[in-house]
């Protein structure tokens, strides 16, 4: 192979196969860098030693496809190339074959700022890159990896159906006209929820596959219609135990790559303290600058904008902006819902600078006291609004002011999630995750008579501020799931014509059961520290819903 070449092979033979990466014409000598998935290799083509190479080397061009053979031979110390792995040897060509031909080329594999639309109309061209290769065998090694990880943890490899009926998972399904029922729809899976708890009834207690998963929802840079996922369920379970199932994994994932795995346990956040001190569900804990709540210390302030909100909420920021600064943060906001931002100034010299000032007693402003050189922004409005907002702009001035340690990874499991969440258009409650999330212990009571304040046994992986995943323990009592069912407004009818064999599968024996689905592709984007998961899928679509390679979808 043309990477595989070393000093210890000067004077053997070689054939070697690969893609035309440069060609340099020296005036009768050839240089030719040949390229194959383990690296590069220089070629000598001599019209002395091969004179018919010679000749069809004059019509080498760029990616042209080529078989030679020849020996290996040291480079002369001054032309030894210690950027390459390969940069020790070089092949003298004896024999040499064009075995494929190249059109013009749309771009040049080491050009840089090619437009990703063109770099994914020639996809086949861009999967050459160096990026793209060292981005394809790194997911292909996180995902042997992982199913070695769940194989030696007693999972069981079962496939489940892309074609069902369409449950409710948070987005729209594909649907798939059946030719033999004309007027019916099969929809495609967005995920293989109730057929892996299926599975748990019909007693295989440890079920993973690395399911392939679509979901009819606008794309963006870790959204895709069609997803692979690892997902998996236990019986039996705590939540702990999957959890810990979900750590093995990332560990094993980690150290495939040569990497030191992070540390375990993960630590733990609840959702209501993740929301209060970083106005985030999937919070970047790389850096502090936490959100602080001022709601109590406001109630009878001078300041009406402080003492009419429902919430009072803020940031303390190390550094103290200018009115300029303050005026785009203030966009900023506003562009998040804010009414304003309001702020005190602590100057170098410990002054404070505001219009609100006046306004404060002493007792706010001790409660506000910054250390100088700083900057007190304020949201108050709704809790949700307070929470949105000090959120968004939380990991604004993280990356702006260079806060985010990058070369950390924080990885954390959030705990307790609402079970319930009000649609704003209905009116109605729904589910938070899906309508099979079990309560949490002693809140099945809550679930039709305080919905609000009912918690479940969910959890989310988070890394970076990326959440990775969701999972939880599942309802496994018929009744409950009913019960479910009703305080979303479902009569019993729909219910059974939705889920009617489940509820019925549950009546015979479920055991209680939990799991998980890790979403591959944006775990391996962030393995491979790209921007978006269009860089680790080979064949990805673009925000438009289509395929630039293909020119799918046809009408």
């Amino acid at each position: 192979m043309c990477g595989e070449l070393r000093a210890d092979d000067v004077g053997r033979k070689a054939t070697l196969a690969g893609w035309v990466s440069r060609r340099r014409d020296h005036g009768g000598l050839v240089f030719v860098d040949l390229r194959d998935p383990t690296g590069l290799m220089q070629l000598v083509i001599n019209p002395e030693r091969a004179a018919r190479g010679a000749e069809l080397a004059r019509e080498i061009r760029n990616e042209f496809v080529l078989k030679v053979t020849g020996e290996v031979v040291a480079r002369s110390p001054e032309t030894v190339n210690p950027k390459m792995a390969t940069g020790g040897v070089e092949l003298q060509i004896d024999e040499l074959e064009i075995v494929s031909r190249s059109t013009p080329l749309p771009f040049q594999l080491d050009e840089e700022g090619v437009d990703e639309a063109l770099r994914l109309r020639y996809r086949w061209l861009d999967l050459r890159t160096e990026r793209m290769q060292r981005n394809l065998r790194l997911r292909a090694s996180v995902v042997a990896a992982i199913r070695r990880s769940m194989d030696d943890q007693g999972f069981v490899d079962i496939w489940t159906p892309g074609l069902t009926l369409g449950t409710p998972e948070g987005a729209r399904d594909f649907l798939v006209p059946v030719r033999l029922q004309p007027g019916t729809f099969f929809a495609l899976a967005q995920s293989p929820q109730l057929f892996k708890q299926a599975l748990m009834v019909g007693g295989f207690d440890r079920y993973y596959q690395i399911a392939t998963c679509w979901r009819d929802e606008d794309l963006r840079a870790d959204r895709q219609f069609e997803f692979r996922q690892l997902d998996l369920e236990l019986a039996f379970p705590t939540r702990d135990d999957v959890l810990e199932v979900l750590e093995t994994v990332v560990a094993a994932s980690f150290e495939a790559l040569g990497r030191d795995a992070p540390e375990r346990p993960f630590p733990r956040l609840s959702y209501a303290d993740a929301m209060l001190r970083y106005g985030s569900d999937k919070p970047d804990l790389r850096f502090a600058l936490e959100i602080q709540d001022a709601t109590d210390v406001t109630r009878g302030s001078e300041f009406g904008v402080f003492s009419g909100a429902k919430s009072v909420r803020y940031l303390v920021v190390p550094k103290p902006f200018s009115r300029g600064e303050l005026g785009k943060l203030e966009d900023f906001a506003r562009e998040w819902g804010a009414k304003g931002l309001a702020y005190l100034v602590c100057d170098e010299e410990g002054k404070v600078r505001s219009p609100i000032a006046k306004f404060l007693s002493q007792t706010e402003l001790e409660a506000f006291a910054a250390a100088p050189g700083s900057t007190v922004l304020f949201v108050a409005d709704e809790v949700s609004v307070a929470e949105r907002v000090l959120g968004a702009l939380r990991l604004h001035l993280g990356r702006e002011l260079g806060l985010v340690d990058e070369k950390q990874d924080s990885f954390h499991w959030l705990l307790d999630f609402p079970l319930f969440q009000l649609d704003d258009e209905t009116g109605r409650w729904t589910f938070v995750h899906h309508p099979f999330t079990s309560p949490l212990d002693g809140h099945e009571e809550l679930i039709e008579r305080d919905p609000a304040n009912a918690l479940s046994l969910h959890y989310d992986l988070v890394w970076n501020g990326w959440e990775l995943g969701s999972g939880s323990i599942r309802i496994h009592r018929s009744d409950v799931q009913q019960q479910v069912f009703r305080a979303m407004g479902m009569s019993e009818e729909e219910a059974n014509a939705k889920f009617g064999w489940f509820l019925e599968a549950l009546q015979m024996g479920a055991p209680p059961h939990g799991g998980f689905a890790l979403g591959l592709d944006r775990f391996i984007a962030l393995l491979a520290g790209e921007p978006n998961i269009r860089e680790v899928t080979a064949f990805p679509k673009v925000s438009s819903g289509s395929d630039p390679l293909t020119g799918a979808p046809s009408a």
